[in-house]
C-alpha cells in the first residue's frame, strides 16, 4: 500500500518545549484558536488533548519530533530542584536539544516566545520601575542559568521574544494566604510584582498571535506593584483573619517592576492587580 502523504495544512503548526501548568495553558489558548498544538513534556500522557504529547527528557536526550509545519515555538520549561545544575540543565542543555532537533527537521518558527522569569534582575533597585532596559543582575545560580537560557535563545531563534514573568498565582491556593492564616506575614515593607496564571498565558498568546511584530524583551507583571503588608492586609479582611503588621511606603524596599512595554503592544490583563486577582 503506498503511504498516504500528509500536505503541510495537516500539520501541527505549534511546538511546546515544556508543558507544565503554565505550558498547558498556552497550549490549550492555541488550539482554542484552530492551531494544531505538539507538547514535549517527561510524560506524553500528562499533556492535556487536543494537544499532541511527545515523551522526551531532555535535560538527557534530543526529542524525536513528529511532523510539523512549525509556525510558532514556545519554550516553557521547569526544573526541579531550583539548584544551578537543574537550570543548566532543563533551561539551557534542555532547550538547546529542542532546537537541535528543530534544527535537524529543517523547522524554523515564524514567531517564537521564551518564557522566563524576571528573578534575572536579582537584587537590582531604582527610585522608578524597573523595565526591559533594565540591567540584569541575577543574584543567583538558577537565575544566571535563566539569563543564559534567554542569550542563547535569543542567539539561536532570532525571530524569537523573551517574556519575563514576576510572581505567578492563580489555580490553587496560593502560599501567602496560607501566611496570613498563619499570621507568618514578616517584611510588610518589601515590595512585590505578581501575574496571574490566566494573564501569563494570554500575554504568551497575544505575542505569538500579534499584527505587528514583537520587540526581543518584556516584563510579563501586572498593573500594580504592591507592599507585601498592604497585599497581606487586603487578604486577612477577606480571610476574617487578624492583619498582619502595616505596610509604611518611607521604609518600601526591593523591587518594583512595569509592565508598560507590554500594555503598550495592546495586551490587557484580566486582572490588572492583585485585589482583583485574589478575589478570582
Amino acid at each position: 500500500m503506498a503511504p498516504v502523504l500528509m500536505d503541510d495544512e495537516s500539520l501541527p503548526d505549534v511546538l511546546m518545549v515544556g508543558c507544565g501548568d503554565l505550558g498547558a495553558d498556552i497550549g490549550l489558548r492555541l488550539a482554542a484558536r484552530g492551531h494544531g498544538v505538539v507538547a514535549i513534556r517527561r510524560r506524553a500522557d500528562l499533556v492535556p488533548p487536543p494537544l499532541v504529547g511527545v515523551s522526551a527528557d531532555l535535560s538527557r536526550e534530543v526529542p524525536v519530533l513528529p511532523p510539523l509545519a512549525l509556525g510558532l515555538l514556545v519554550v516553557t520549561l521547569t526544573a526541579r530542584p531550583r539548584t544551578e545544575e537543574s537550570y543548566r540543565a532543563t533551561y539551557v542543555d534542555g532547550m538547546a536539544r529542542a532546537l537541535d532537533a528543530l534544527d535537524s527537521a529543517g523547522q524554523v518558527p515564524r514567531r517564537a516566545v521564551l518564557i522566563s522569569s524576571t528573578g534575572v534582575y536579582g537584587d537590582a533597585t531604582s527610585d522608578a520601575p524597573l523595565d526591559e532596559t533594565t540591567t540584569p543582575l541575577p543574584s543567583d545560580g538558577p537565575a544566571r542559568m535563566l539569563l543564559e537560557a534567554e542569550r542563547v535563545f535569543t542567539r539561536r531563534v532570532p525571530t524569537g521574544t523573551v517574556l519575563r514573568l514576576s510572581g505567578l498565582y492563580g489555580h490553587s491556593e496560593p502560599r501567602l494566604l496560607q501566611q496570613v492564616r498563619a499570621g507568618e506575614v514578616t517584611d510588610p515593607n518589601r515590595w512585590t510584582n505578581r501575574i496571574h496564571r490566566d494573564d501569563a498565558a494570554g500575554a504568551a498568546v497575544h505575542l505569538l498571535t500579534l499584527d505587528g511584530t514583537p520587540a526581543g524583551l518584556y516584563i510579563g507583571t501586572d498593573d500594580e506593584p504592591a507592599l507585601l503588608g498592604d497585599v497581606a492586609a487586603h487578604l486577612a479582611t477577606g480571610l476574617d483573619v487578624p492583619e498582619p503588621p502595616a505596610a509604611d511606603p518611607a521604609l518600601g524596599h526591593g523591587r518594583r517592576l512595569s509592565n508598560a512595554r507590554l500594555r503598550s503592544t495592546g495586551w490587557v490583563p484580566e486582572h490588572p492587580t492583585y485585589r482583583e486577582g485574589y478575589q478570582a
